[in-house]
């Protein structure tokens, strides 16, 4: 009988000290989440590198303030076949009830989402290309719309950059030209990113080039617009363009200069003596421009991809701590070229991938 209750007594003792052993573990890891507010960062990428510096510059906004973490996510690509996948992602992210949602679209059909948002009080900032209009004109003709901030690439200002870097590169050639000296531009799609992007350019390439005597009236614009990046239709652009005579082109975004730079690299000779002048970042067009061959890469204009996460997620922490929020915060582009490329890549504003 001994023996049993000595046996009842240690066993009741281990007992006790596993319970306030497991207790201690889970009330420590709850008390940790219960006090972090969550963001949800909705993306239109995640594993891309320009995905992965917003990421960056999300989670150290969230830092800089406390008590916030990111939950980020986006599709496998950026085509239509994932819109229903990206909406589940911003549905599961307003069950989950978090505090504010950061946001960039693939596609329209996101109004009823937002609407919830709305009802639920929880901030939305529209970043990079945002919002589809139609889905922002549903929301505000139901007077319920939740965005509160736009962080972007001012688009017509970087566009305004590349026009100007670009025009510096061939005003001579330009004005030694006998026949009139065609630019061409190959718009990505039909939203208000490639719209803007063109408008930009061509706004600043014109100013520049009626206010030079050498080179006013001695030269055409003409652009090309495509809705997708697929089956080679940004090839089909450049080859309109070559019919044209095209002597430079402006290439709108990343996979622009994806796309050229492939046929380039198939075909040479056909268009050695086009000069170049692209968007964005990414491999092929760090490799194109350091190979400073013919056909030339001048220089590329590239977005601020890391502040465009930092800015958007400090703009919804803002919003959700009842202090004053930027309508519109732009995101100004920065021009590279062979003089500061390893610059820009070692500060992460040009990215590979």
């Amino acid at each position: 009988m001994k023996l049993k209750k000595m046996l009842a007594i240690v066993l009741s003792a281990l007992l006790i000290v596993l319970s306030f052993s497991g207790c201690a573990d889970t009330s420590d890891e709850n008390d940790g989440n219960d006090e972090m507010k969550t963001i949800a960062v909705i993306a239109k990428g995640e594993s891309h590198a320009f995905w992965q510096n917003v990421k960056r510059g999300a989670e150290d906004a969230a830092k800089k303030y406390g008590g916030y973490k990111i939950s980020f996510r986006g599709p496998t690509s950026e085509t239509a076949s994932e819109l229903p996948s990206q909406k589940e992602m911003v549905q599961t992210a307003l069950s989950n009830n978090v505090s504010g949602l950061v946001i960039a679209t693939i596609g329209e059909g996101f109004t009823d989402m937002l609407e919830q948002a709305y009802d639920q009080k929880i901030p939305v900032i529209q970043f990079d290309s945002g919002i589809w209009e139609a889905d922002i004109k549903a929301l505000n003709d139901k007077g319920k719309n939740p965005i509160v901030s736009t962080v972007s690439t001012s688009n017509s200002n970087a566009a305004a950059t590349a026009a100007c870097n670009l025009f510096n590169a061939i005003k001579t050639d330009i004005a030694a030209s006998g026949d009139l000296y065609v630019v061409g531009i190959i718009q990505h799609d039909q939203t208000g990113t490639g719209m803007d992007r063109t408008k930009g350019f061509i706004d600043e390439f014109i100013s520049l080039a009626d206010s030079d005597m050498m080179t006013k009236g001695k030269y055409e614009i003409i652009k090309e617009v495509k809705d997708g990046d697929s089956n080679n239709a940004y090839v089909d652009a450049l080859n309109a363009l070559v019919e044209k005579n095209v002597d430079a082109v402006f290439m709108s975004n990343e996979g622009v200069v994806k796309q050229v730079s492939d046929a380039i690299a198939a075909n040479t000779g056909k268009y050695e003596d086009i000069k170049f002048c692209g968007f964005d970042a990414g491999t092929k067009q760090i490799q194109w421009m350091k190979s400073n061959k013919n056909p030339e890469l001048i220089g590329a204009v590239a977005q601020d991809s890391y502040k465009i996460g930092y800015d958007a997620v400090e703009q919804c922490i803002l919003a959700i701590e009842g202090e004053k929020v930027a309508e519109n915060v732009p995101v100004l582009g920065k021009w590279y070229d062979l003089e500061n490329i390893d610059e820009m890549i070692e500060s992460k504003l040009v990215y590979e991938g």
